[in-house]
């Protein structure tokens, strides 16, 4: 009589164990933080008397432009065939020629410095696997607080995470000369991410040197996370990862991979549509990873990336969108918590047990009982390093909702944090 064995997780026959046979390796992954705040909230029932807000998940909700809609729904046509995963010229040369505008470069060669991709996460979790080699245990740097994508490249990768603490009292800027030798020799892989998330912080031109410097010495790749660079206040944009090593001399990006995306910039998170751009020769090798991976982004939204890309003044009135937020909501959160205006992003990173004396998760958890809105504990973007966790006590609010509904809820925490 024949068995059929369904692969589960495991079962049990008599005298038979039978395990699912997985990558061991998974088994180092920590839950995402919004499945952490979840489990926080499961047991709370919010206080009906409010409506409900979030600003917990740094989703845009500005609405997506009306041309980047259009062109989308005038190119369906293009889904009846497979697309490359190096994407049409024209997407490649569209943004070759966003990146010299925005950031004074030289020209850019489309088809050796530029790939899409399908948004920035997904191309910074494989970048890991295409360039980390796991025979030699290295380390992949992280910041820390960080976005958590870095951590789990780096383990299904292959190598380590070290975690480089930020420093509140230096604007939020990773401490990297408490980074020992010993372990920068051993380095690989660097994650930045610059404006930061959740900090806001953005490197500054003797930061890039310094880490060029160490990259030069020690021969690790860094790739710059720069998702949140279009959203800033005043005139003057976010130093990038590219215009840096342009200014400091560096010709053609040596182990440099900036990675952007339209999300944040265009409001289209939906779409996941943006790029990677840098080292030819790391383009070239993940090029030939992303083959294999089947990682290619449909023509419909390539021709809508090409319009975002094309088009500057809904940059401009998504920008002003969130300085109107920041200009009113920062002095108001103020009353009550220890924040300042970050130096760009759309998060405001604040410190609530200095002024109640709570922690990161009792803030959120009685916060959102009480007032229904839900914000972010920092201790959950953060890992315990070098004797703390950098975001402890602290808690992100994204600013991702429209003016007014941004306002109520900060009204909301400032009142929460007063009665206490």
């Amino acid at each position: 009589m024949g068995i059929m064995l369904a692969c589960l997780n495991d079962f049990i026959l008599p005298d038979l164990l039978f395990t699912c046979p997985v990558n061991p390796l998974l088994d180092k992954l920590q839950p995402y933080p919004f499945e952490k705040l979840r489990l926080l909230f499961s047991e709370v029932t919010p206080n009906p008397a409010y409506r409900p807000i979030s600003l917990g998940l740094g989703e845009p909700k500005h609405p997506t432009p009306a041309f980047i809609r259009q062109a989308l729904t005038d190119n369906l046509d293009g889904l009846s065939g497979y697309p490359s995963t190096t994407g049409i010229n024209l997407l490649r040369e569209t943004i070759a020629a966003w990146l010299q505008r925005r950031y004074s470069l030289p020209a850019i060669d489309p088809a050796a410095q530029i790939l899409p991709t399908l948004g920035s996460r997904e191309a910074l979790f494989s970048l890991a696997q295409a360039v980390l080699d796991p025979s030699e245990k290295g380390l992949v740097l992280c910041p820390n607080p960080f976005y958590q994508i870095y951590e789990g490249a780096a383990y299904l990768g292959g190598a380590e995470p070290y975690f480089v603490n930020s420093d509140p009292a230096r604007n939020f800027a990773c401490d990297y000369g408490s980074v020992p030798d010993g372990v920068w020799s051993r380095v690989k892989l660097l994650y930045l991410c610059s404006p930061g998330n959740p900090t806001g912080a953005v490197m500054t031109l003797d930061e890039w040197k310094n880490l060029f410097d160490l990259s030069d010495r020690h021969g690790f790749i860094i790739a710059s996370d720069e998702c949140y660079s279009e959203i800033y206040f005043g005139e003057k944009a976010p130093l990038g990862g590219l215009e840096a090593a342009h200014r400091l001399g560096r010709s053609g990006f040596p182990r440099l991979i900036m990675l952007s995306s339209l999300s944040k910039r265009s409001n289209v998170p939906g779409m996941r549509s943006g790029f990677v751009a840098g080292d030819a020769e790391i383009i070239r090798k993940f090029l030939l990873y992303r083959t294999y991976h089947g990682s290619a982004m449909s023509l419909p939204v390539q021709m809508a990336s090409i319009a975002a890309w094309s088009d500057e003044q809904h940059v401009v009135e998504n920008r002003a969108k969130y300085a109107a937020k920041f200009e009113r909501a920062t002095p108001l959160l103020q009353q009550a918590l220890e924040v300042r205006l970050p130096d760009a992003g759309f998060y405001l990173w604040a410190d609530v047990f200095s002024r109640t004396g709570l922690s990161d998760i009792e803030f959120a958890q009685r916060l959102y009982a009480e007032y229904n809105v839900t914000v972010l504990p920092g201790s959950y973007l953060a890992r315990d390093a070098h004797g703390i966790n950098p975001g402890r006590n602290r808690i992100r609010i994204a600013l991702v909702a429209e003016v007014e509904e941004c306002v109520e809820a900060i009204q909301r925490i400032v009142e929460f944090a007063k009665n206490l």
